[in-house]
């Protein structure tokens, strides 16, 4: 029954994560290591099929490996994510408030994955320095 339970866990989670690739205001990461927590204690076999995915592959497999965000992946999510501000922010022209939370958001997300995601170069130099 716990791994019925903990598959469909996975799978709703696994759900979650697809849509914030879609969608960068839903963070993909942590639904994705929430499914792979999931189906790590489901069954050997769907962690298998999990840890082949491209979603995987794409989104936590450097992370697994302890290397860091790659810089394309970087920019291509900052990019999305001001084309989404930009249309919310657009079409919020006559609520200020509205439009200063979302500048507010969007500073925060370019902030955060700009000094606090870890790129793999430079998770790469910090272990060169850490030898020497």
């Amino acid at each position: 029954m716990k791994k019925a339970i903990y598959s469909t866990i996975g799978f709703l989670s696994l759900s979650f994560a697809c849509v914030g690739a879609l969608l960068p205001l839903i963070p993909t990461t942590p639904f994705l290591l929430f499914s792979m927590f999931c189906f790590a204690k489901s069954s050997e076999r769907l962690s298998k099929w999990f840890v082949g995915t491209k979603m995987y592959k794409k989104h936590l497999e450097s992370f697994a490996r302890g290397q860091g965000m790659k810089l394309g992946t970087k920019w291509r999510v900052i990019g999305m994510v001001t084309i989404l501000f930009s249309i919310a922010f657009y079409m919020m022209q006559t609520t200020t408030i509205g439009r200063v939370v979302i500048l507010l958001l969007w500073v925060a997300h370019v902030v955060g994955f700009l000094f606090f995601v870890k790129t793999d170069n430079e998770l790469k130099e910090a272990k060169k320095v850490q030898l020497l």
